[in-house]
């Protein structure tokens, strides 16, 4: 039975080892912030982090994270760079339908724990793999460099 470390706590999960991250997270442990999109890897809902890196849930078996942390949307607002990424989407208003700002919070949240002080560039290459089917893309870059301003990056 594999033990995962899922926002700081142990969850020993009786699944087989090639379930995916996402329903593990969703139908075994109740934790739905973490969202199913296209089950490809193709829109960025599903995203969470792997050892601090944002991973597609919905193709990663959880034998990959087993001995790793996997943090998710709901472990955010303990997150000083997660919770600011949360407060400048709040404060700017990006969601519209809010399907997909769980994976969007989780790519940006990554980018500026590697990246304090974005680039136009490298907030495009950052996100580039999440989908907006509403297209708030521009409020997202908005939101991106309020929270890097916050956390003393982009002014």
């Amino acid at each position: 039975m594999p033990t995962l470390a899922i926002n700081g706590q142990q969850h020993n999960v009786d699944l087989p080892e090639d379930t995916p991250i996402l329903w593990t997270l969703r139908d075994q442990l109740g934790m739905t912030g973490t969202k199913f999109g296209c089950g490809m890897a193709l829109c960025g809902a599903c995203t969470v982090h792997l050892d601090g890196q944002p991973i597609r849930s919905c193709i990663t078996p959880i034998s990959a994270a087993v001995g790793k942390k996997i943090t998710t949307i709901e472990a955010m607002v303990e997150d000083k760079v997660g919770k600011s990424v949360q407060e400048a989407w709040m404060a700017l208003g990006v969601p519209q339908c809010g399907y997909c700002q769980a994976g969007q919070i989780m790519s940006a949240t990554a980018l500026l724990k590697t990246t304090p002080n974005p680039s136009d560039k490298d907030i495009d290459d950052a996100m580039s793999g999440n989908i907006c089917r509403c297209g708030t893309y521009t409020r997202i870059k908005a939101a991106i460099k309020q929270a890097a301003a916050q956390n003393g990056g982009v002014k």
